[in-house]
């Protein structure tokens, strides 16, 4: 089996979610008491934050390109960043280190886009909806994703990081969340990304008005693979 990196505490909660989904699967696919050769680097997620609204991407680009080089001397043979938002700095990252680094917009955009889906809205936060990264990324997959419109950026964005990374999952955000995509619907998308990877302990991707994909879910599926693969 081989070992994944994963660097983690961005937030902790949705950390949690990646080291539960990881294991069940490989002990699923294994069967017995399996379960996965991993490493986790748990980062100061106020640290992170604090460059995210400075707009200091090049100071969370150097942190978590420490923690990868550090994950890759202590054995790892993939990284995974366990968040959508920071993969704005994963090329850089990715460069900095001689393993794969499994990119979590590339995982997800292979879902949708092998599902016959292609103008999925996405739901994450301001950054991950607003730098670009993301759905220029998901354009090189053949798709056309669409965000939702500003007021609804914003409630979006207050729902994860005041509420979900502080482990509070509640009813009216969930309502908040189905209305976003009940009107991304009616002007043509086709299915929806769970974006953050604290939104589905927020949302079940099975009980939406459209067809849902969790980037954790998927994420965690892609570490699975390769750590299980011949």
């Amino acid at each position: 089996m081989k070992r994944v990196g994963l660097i983690g505490g961005m937030s902790f909660e949705s950390s949690a979610v990646y080291y539960r989904l990881i294991n069940e699967i490989v002990r699923d696919r294994v069967g017995g008491l399996a379960s996965a050769d991993m490493l986790m680097h748990s980062v100061n997620f106020s640290e992170i934050v604090g460059y995210q609204k400075a707009g200091r991407w090049d100071l969370a680009e150097k942190r978590l390109a420490e923690v990868a080089g550090g994950l890759q001397a202590a054995g790892a043979d993939c990284i995974l960043i366990c968040t959508n938002t920071m993969h704005l700095v994963a090329n850089g990252v990715s460069e900095t280190i001689d393993i794969p680094l499994i990119n979590i917009i590339d995982v997800t955009a292979k879902a949708i886009a092998g599902n016959g889906y292609r103008r999925p809205l996405l739901l994450a936060t301001r950054y991950t909806m607003e730098h670009g990264f993301y759905t220029d990324r998901m354009r090189t997959h053949g798709l056309d994703p669409l965000v939702p419109d500003e007021d609804d950026r914003i409630r979006a964005h207050s729902i994860i990081f005041d509420e979900l990374c502080a482990g509070q999952v509640r009813d009216t955000s969930r309502d908040a969340m189905n209305a976003m995509i009940e009107k991304a619907k009616r002007t043509g998308a086709d299915s929806v990304i769970l974006g953050c990877t604290e939104i589905c302990l927020l949302l079940d991707p099975q009980n939406l008005p459209l067809p849902g994909f969790d980037s954790t879910e998927l994420h965690a599926s892609a570490a699975a693979d390769f750590a299980l693969a011949a």
